[in-house]
C-alpha cells in the first residue's frame, strides 16, 4: 500500500496532538496531581502510536510505546510525579517533535533512535515506589468481584449521580488475528458514550496482545446495557458479549491497611473519582455543540481568493466604461457584482483567518525553558488568543515573536537580586498580547524589567561604528532605541545560546517590515519595555489611494496614510539639503515620489503642492504627488523574486483599464 496519500493527514494530526501534549505537561508541572491531565497525556501517546506504527515510522512508535508504559505506572500509583518525571516527559515531546520535522521534510524519521530516552523510561518505570492498592483481577466465573478502592470510589458517585456501571465481558473469536486491534475497536466504541474505569487485563496488556481471547471492562454510562450490548454486537469476530448492571452484584474492594491511609489519602481519591465523572459529564455535554470543521488545502484558498481577485478587477474595469446609451444599467449591474465580491470577499477572508492562538501556544514551553536556562522566575500572560489574522501572517509571525520573547527575558527582565534590591516581585512578568485595530492586527509583547538604557545603547553604538560621538550627542530617545535594530547589533555582555550574537531584533524588524507591518517601542527606566507590532489584516487585497506621479500611477495603501494635505510651495525650507516644513507646530520631512522614484516629472509653477502624509509609528513624512485620483480596492501582486528587493516597491496591482500601478512602499522611506 502506498502510504505517501496519508503523509498530509499524518503530519497535520501528529502537529494537533504534539502542540495539545505540550500544552497538558505545562499544565500538569503545575498540578501534578490531576489524573485528568495524566489521561489525556496517555490517550495522545497511544494515538500517536498507532497513527506512527500504520506509516512505519517505528522511533516514533517505540517511543509513544514507553510513555505509555511510564504514564500508566503514574496512573496506577506506581509512579510519582516530579520534576525529573515532567521533564522525561518534556525530553520525550522534544525527540517527537524532531522526528515529526524530520518527517515533514524529508518524508523520514531520520537514523537518530531514541535508544538513550527510552533506556530512561524503562528505568524509571523499573523504580517504581510501592503503589498503595492492589488492583485484584475481576473473578471470571462468578460475580464475587474485587477491585480497589479508587473504582469502588467511582462507582459510588456515579450512583449518587444517576449514572449507570456496567461489567462488559468480552469473548473473541479464537479464529481472530488481530486479537488486540479487534480489543481496540471494542473499547473505541465504548469510549464514545461511556468512560472506562477498570480493565482486566490492563490496557498495555490488551495492546500487547498478552491476554488470550477474553478480557473484561468496568464502565460508567448513561446508556442504557440494552443500548451499549447493540452499539458491540456491530463488531465482528466476537464470540459473546456480556453486560451486567454491577450496582445490583455484589463485588468486594481490596484495601491496602496502611498507617498513612489518613485524611489526606480519602481526599486524593475523592479527586480521582470525581475527575473520572466530571470529565466525562463535560464530554458528553459538550458533544451536541460541537463546531464541525474540514481541513482546506491553503493552495485551494490562495487559489479561491484569485478568482475574487479577478472579479474585483473586473468590477472596476466595468466601473471604467465611457458614458453609453446603457450606462444607467451598466451601473446598476455594476453596483449589484460590487456587492456580490464584496459579501465574497469577506466570505474567503473569513476562511482564510486563523486564530493567533496557534502562534501563542509555542510561547510557555520557550519561557519555561529560557527562564530555567537564566535562572529566572518569569510569568508569560497571554490574552487575545482567538484574535484572528490570516493564515500566511500565521506561518510569519512565529520567529519574531520568539526573538522579542527572548530579549524580553535576557535583556529586560533583571536577575532576583537586582529584582529585590528595586523592590520588585522576584517573579518577573512577560505579556504577551493581540488584539484587532481598524484594518490591523496589532501584537505587543511587554516586560516589566529594567527598560532600555538609553546611554548603554549609544556606548555600545558607538564603539561598533554605527554611530559617532556627535551624532549621538544630537539624537533623540526614539533614534537611539531604533539603533537596536541595526544588524549586528547587542548589548549583551557574553555570547550565550540566548543572546550576544546580534542576530534578533534585525531580523523581527525585517520579518515584519516584509508583511507591511510596523515594530514600535514604548519603554520607561526601571518600569519595562513594550513592543508593538502592528500587522495588515490581510495581505491579498486591501484599500489603497491611486496617485499620479509625471506619467505614472502609483498606490499608496490607505492604513499607511495620516491624512492628504497641501502645502505652499515658498513654505519649504532646506534643512542639511533635506526639505522640511511647519506643519502644524512640527517639522515635517518632505520627499518627492518623482525623485524617490525616479520617475521623469514635468516641473509644475503651481503655489501649492499636493502632499499625501504616511506615517510609521510615531513619525510622519510628507509625499509630494501631482494629481490625486480617489480610493480604490485593488488586488496586491506579487513581483516576482528577480524584482523582490526594488526599495519602495511593495508589489503591484492590474487596474480597470488592464494597466498596472506599482504599490508604494512607505516605510522604506523612513
Amino acid at each position: 500500500m502506498d502510504m505517501n496519500q496519508y503523509l498530509d493527514i499524518f503530519m497535520e494530526e501528529s502537529r494537533e496532538h504534539l502542540q495539545s501534549m505540550n500544552d497538558i505537561l505545562m499544565k500538569l508541572e503545575n498540578a501534578p496531581q490531576d489524573m485528568s491531565f495524566l489521561n489525556e497525556i496517555f490517550r495522545i501517546a497511544h494515538t500517536l502510536k498507532g497513527m506512527s506504527g500504520t506509516m512505519g515510522f517505528n522511533n516514533i512508535a517505540s517511543l509513544t510505546h514507553e510513555m505509555e508504559n511510564v504514564l500508566d505506572s503514574i496512573r496506577s500509583g506506581s509512579i510519582n510525579v516530579d520534576s525529573k518525571v515532567i521533564d522525561l516527559l518534556f525530553e520525550c515531546f522534544d525527540k517527537l517533535e524532531k522526528y515529526v520535522n524530520n518527517v515533514e521534510q524529508h518524508n523520514s524519521e531520520g537514523n537518530e533512535g531514541s535508544d538513550e530516552l527510552i533506556d530512561k523510561l524503562k528505568s524509571l518505570n523499573n523504580t517504581k515506589v510501592k503503589n498503595r492498592d492492589l488492583v485484584e483481577e475481576l473473578k471470571d466465573n462468578h460475580m464475587e468481584i474485587e477491585i480497589n478502592q479508587y473504582v469502588d470510589h467511582a462507582i459510588n458517585k456515579a450512583t449518587e449521580k444517576g449514572l449507570n456501571v456496567y461489567l462488559v465481558k468480552i469473548h473473541l473469536d479464537p479464529k481472530c488475528m488481530l486479537k488486540s486491534a479487534r480489543a481496540y475497536i471494542v473499547i473505541n466504541t465504548l469510549e464514545k458514550n461511556c468512560e472506562i474505569i477498570h480493565s482486566t487485563p490492563s490496557i498495555e496488556d490488551i495492546e500487547d496482545e498478552k491476554f488470550e481471547f477474553y478480557f473484561q471492562l468496568i464502565l460508567i454510562s448513561k446508556q442504557e446495557k440494552e443500548v451499549i450490548h447493540k452499539e458491540l454486537a456491530s463488531i465482528s469476530e466476537l464470540e459473546s458479549i456480556e453486560c451486567i448492571d454491577l450496582i445490583n452484584e455484589s463485588y468486594s474492594v481490596k484495601r491496602e491497611t496502611n498507617n498513612n491511609d489518613n485524611l489526606q489519602e480519602k481526599e486524593d481519591t475523592e479527586k480521582i473519582a470525581n475527575t473520572l465523572l466530571d470529565k466525562k459529564e463535560e464530554t458528553i455535554s459538550k458533544k451536541s455543540k460541537t463546531g464541525k470543521t474540514v481541513r482546506v488545502d491553503i493552495d485551494r484558498l490562495d487559489n479561491l481568493m484569485n478568482l475574487v481577485s479577478e472579479l474585483i478587477i473586473i468590477k472596476t474595469r466595468l466601473e471604467d466604461i465611457e458614458d453609453s446609451e446603457k450606462k444607467q444599467g451598466m451601473n446598476e449591474t455594476t453596483e449589484h457584482l460590487e456587492r456580490i465580491t464584496t459579501s465574497l470577499h469577506d466570505a474567503v477572508m473569513k476562511v482564510r483567518m486563523v486564530p493567533i492562538e496557534r502562534v501563542f501556544n509555542r510561547f510557555p514551553r520557550m519561557v519555561r525553558d529560557v527562564s530555567r536556562e537564566l535562572n529566572k522566575e518569569i510569568s508569560l500572560i497571554l490574552s487575545g488568543e482567538d484574535t484572528e489574522v490570516d493564515r500566511s501572517v500565521i506561518d510569519e509571525i512565529g520567529d519574531p515573536l520568539i526573538h522579542l520573547i527572548r530579549n524580553s527575558i535576557d535583556h529586560g527582565i533583571e536577575d532576583l537580586e537586582t529584582r529585590v534590591q528595586n523592590n520588585k516581585d522576584k517573579k518577573g512578568t512577560v505579556k504577551l498580547a493581540a488584539y484587532p485595530d481598524g484594518n490591523s492586527v496589532v501584537i505587543e509583547v511587554e516586560d516589566d524589567g529594567g527598560g532600555i538604557d538609553i546611554e548603554k545603547v549609544k556606548h555600545k553604538a558607538i564603539e561598533k561604528g554605527v554611530i559617532t560621538i556627535k551624532q549621538s550627542e544630537m539624537m533623540e530617545e526614539n533614534e537611539v532605541i531604533q539603533l537596536l535594530f541595526h544588524s549586528g547589533f547587542s548589548t549583551a555582555q557574553k555570547v550565550s545560546d540566548i543572546s550576544g550574537r546580534g542576530v534578533g531584533l534585525d531580523v523581527v524588524k525585517t520579518k515584519i517590515e516584509s508583511l507591511g507591518g510596523t515594530v514600535e517601542v514604548i519603554t520607561e527606566k526601571c518600569k519595562g519595555s513594550r513592543f508593538v507590532i502592528r500587522l495588515p489584516l490581510t495581505l491579498a487585497i486591501i484599500q489603497a489611494l491611486l496617485v499620479n506621479v509625471g506619467s505614472e500611477k502609483y498606490a499608496i495603501p490607505l492604513n499607511n496614510i495620516k491624512e492628504i494635505t497641501t502645502i505652499a510651495t515658498n513654505s519649504i525650507r532646506k534643512v542639511q539639503k533635506n526639505e522640511v516644513v511647519l506643519f502644524r507646530n512640527s517639522t515635517l520631512p518632505i520627499l518627492r515620489l518623482a525623485k524617490l522614484l525616479n520617475v521623469p516629472n514635468v516641473e509644475d509653477e503651481n503655489d501649492e503642492y499636493t502632499v499625501v502624509i504616511v506615517k510609521k509609528g510615531e513619525k510622519d513624512i510628507g509625499l509630494v504627488v501631482d494629481d490625486l485620483i480617489g480610493q480604490q480596492e485593488i488586488v496586491i501582486k506579487s513581483l516576482g523574486k528577480f524584482l523582490s528587493n526594488i526599495k519602495g516597491i511593495a508589489g503591484a496591482t492590474i487596474l480597470g483599464n488592464g494597466s498596472v500601478a506599482l504599490i508604494v512602499d512607505t516605510n522604506s522611506f523612513f
